[in-house]
């Protein structure tokens, strides 16, 4: 079995898991290793950044964000290709291409109160129950388990389910730890549990959402040109350096992408980028306006 055809029967197994219960734990994607070097990596952001302000960002709870920027480890679990795969199946439908929505490092210390049960998806205000905005998820540092407020989840909550009233009940409490991943649709009812153990909770959030969506996380001040130069060119599409067709995001009517490159100082023309419905429309009508005035 070539590992092409592995890739893409595990993409769909997982795909088909989400879809159903709105949220799966996939085991063993990256080496322990890997993780715990990106744990070093942060270490003085999690010791210099101050605790949160506000009841739902938590009050012992630490988070910084432009985690691709504080350490290029971070790469890896931005761009797993397992988890790529599961986020295109499930968003594609809805849009052209995907974007990075955030990535966020999160600290959870001891006596952290159990967070608001909520949907990530209300932070836009579009249809419910009928589009999937954003699929999330959350890498561990540390094991995360229910003692030190491992995130509560309430299975089949998703969907057309979020038109409907919170559950009293039924939720559950994944526990996994580093190189397992927690993916979760955006329309999946959580929140982050109670940590009432004598240890910090640290972790990583990856979100990925529609491409046409104002992210949470403003990429461009994440990552300006300076930054974004030394990422690979799928990375740097991915934090959305690359349009949504028909021309949205671009930048003088080009692809951002040209501020990466040599032309970022050039005047520049613009250049149509098209669905290829809309460039076979837009032709059509160009070719019907020459034959006119040729007439």
């Amino acid at each position: 079995m070539s590992p092409k055809f592995e890739l893409d029967a595990a993409i769909d197994r997982w795909t088909e898991r989400l879809l159903v219960d709105g949220f799966c734990v996939i085991p063993h994607l990256l080496p322990v290793e890997a993780v715990a070097a990106l744990d070093a990596d942060l270490a003085e952001d999690f010791v210099e950044t101050p605790f949160c302000e506000g009841r739902f960002y938590g009050e012992r709870t630490k988070r910084f964000g432009r985690v691709l920027a504080r350490s290029p480890r971070a790469a890896a679990l931005v761009q797993h290709e397992l988890v790529l795969g599961v986020v295109d199946r499930v968003l594609s439908p809805w849009c052209e291409t995907f974007q990075l929505n955030l990535t966020q490092a999160v600290a959870i210390h001891p006596g952290a109160l159990p967070q608001m049960p909520h949907r990530d998806q209300d932070m836009w205000r579009g249809a419910i129950g009928e589009v999937e905005y954003l699929v999330n998820v959350m890498w561990p540092f540390t094991p995360y388990t229910r003692e030190n407020g491992a995130t509560r989840v309430w299975p089949e909550s998703h969907g057309h389910h979020a038109l409907q009233p919170v559950p009293e009940a039924s939720e559950q409490v994944p526990e996994y730890g580093p190189g397992s991943a927690l993916v979760m649709l955006g329309s999946t009812l959580h929140a982050a549990g109670e940590n009432c153990s004598g240890e910090t909770r640290r972790g990583m959030i990856v979100g990925y959402s529609l491409g046409w969506l104002k992210s949470y996380e403003n990429q461009f001040l994440a990552y300006p040109p300076d930054i974004a130069r030394s990422f690979s060119p799928e990375l740097a599409a991915l934090v959305g350096y690359r349009q949504h067709r028909p021309n949205l995001g671009n930048f003088e009517g080009c692809c951002p992408s040209v501020l990466l490159g040599g032309k970022r100082h050039q005047r520049l023309g613009a250049v149509d980028a098209l669905r290829p419905d809309q460039k076979q429309a837009v032709d059509a009508h160009a070719d019907e306006q020459r034959r006119s005035l040729a007439a």
